[in-house]
């Protein structure tokens, strides 16, 4: 409050030191699910994590809201004190003992003289194996678009219904819990779709990517039509069916990512899902920046905001568009690639007892 400079610094500071924590320990997260949960388990997992993730935003949200009032600036500062407090002891107390204790070596085994190990160049090595697999190099695109896709409306949804449908800012922040309550359903869905109960008869983890991608390509020109015919269109039924499509899109990708993380063997895991870590982290910061920008130069170009935000909605119903089509890519490269390896099995098998 007494210095803005010294204040845009240090937020710019933290704020970049919540990502980098953010990104690094949902990769990680991701990893440890991959070679822990069973294939037929990972969509469920999914679901559950982002399930808490979002029901940890609203609790939050809630909690620290009503703490708030009435405001003052000291009172906010204790408020987020005790919020990081809080989110740092849950956080040691889920990650103490999570990976139980390793079996060290026998004494027998080990090598007196330990030979260095060139971290940094296995990595690369690795990282250059992985990228050349179509496969995860159409994946990481599919990771990329999607949720840069996802991310772009985040910041544009309430501006547009404030200022097209005349929406107050609690009906704007209410119609961002209608999407956040749509997600949820879209998680429950595909959670179900993968159930061993079901049993597959609700499609594919893979047909629930696709056509969450399509529903949302569909939903967001929706969302764009309502910007030149805002009296008429049914905001809030397009705002929830977004959301029921991107959280089934979302949770089918996420499963999909923990599958082929294991696809190419050997220990390349937390390599690929740091690939497609780091592809989504880096979509979810350019999202907000790429929405909100692309809604400015919009509103230069046309001076009018149903146009402008009807051009921001198509972009984004082409991303999704996109999307869809890399996720069927990748489907069709994970038929083949079990495919050949069904027919190659016997041949590897006779190799063996020989």
């Amino acid at each position: 409050a007494q210095d803005r400079s010294a204040g845009i610094v240090l937020a710019v500071l933290a704020f970049s030191m919540i990502g980098l924590g953010v990104s690094s320990c949902g990769t990680s997260l991701l990893v440890l699910m991959s070679k822990q949960v069973p294939d037929a388990l990972r969509a469920p997992a999914a679901t559950t994590v982002w399930m808490m993730m979002i029901l940890g935003f609203a609790v939050t949200a809630v909690t620290a809201g009503r703490w708030l009032d009435p405001f003052s600036p000291e009172r906010l500062v204790v408020v987020t004190s005790c919020v990081s407090l809080l989110a740092f002891g849950l956080s040691t107390i889920s990650l103490w003992g999570l990976e139980g204790k390793s079996t060290p070596m026998a004494h027998s085994t080990m090598s007196p003289t330990p030979q260095p190990v060139n971290h940094r160049a296995n990595f690369v090595q690795t990282l250059h194996e992985v990228w050349q697999e179509p496969q995860a190099r159409h994946f990481t695109v599919f990771v990329f678009l999607s949720m840069l896709a996802y991310s772009s409306q985040d910041l544009v949804l309430e501006p547009f219904a404030g200022a097209i449908f005349g929406m107050s800012p609690g009906q704007t922040t209410q119609l961002s819990g209608v999407h956040h309550s749509g997600v949820l359903v879209g998680m429950l869905l595909v959670a179900l779709a993968g159930s061993r109960r079901v049993n597959g008869r609700m499609g594919s983890v893979q047909s629930w990517m696709v056509g969450g991608c399509l529903v949302s390509a569909l939903v967001m020109a929706g969302l764009a039509s309502a910007g030149l015919q805002a009296g008429s269109w049914p905001l809030k039924p397009n705002v929830v069916l977004l959301g029921i499509a991107n959280g089934a899109f979302s949770i089918a990708a996420i499963a999909t990512m923990m599958r082929l993380a294991n696809a190419g063997g050997g220990d390349s895991q937390g390599t690929r899902m740091g690939l497609w870590g780091a592809a989504q982290a880096l979509a979810f910061g350019l999202g907000g920046v790429l929405g909100t920008a692309l809604s400015d130069l919009a509103h230069a170009v046309w001076g009018e905001s149903g146009w402008a935000y009807a051009t921001v909605f198509s972009m984004e119903s082409v991303m999704f568009l996109v999307s869809a089509l890399c996720a069927v890519h990748v489907g069709r490269m994970s038929v083949a690639v079990t495919t050949r390896t069904l027919t190659t099995a016997p041949l590897m098998g006779h190799e063996g007892m020989s």
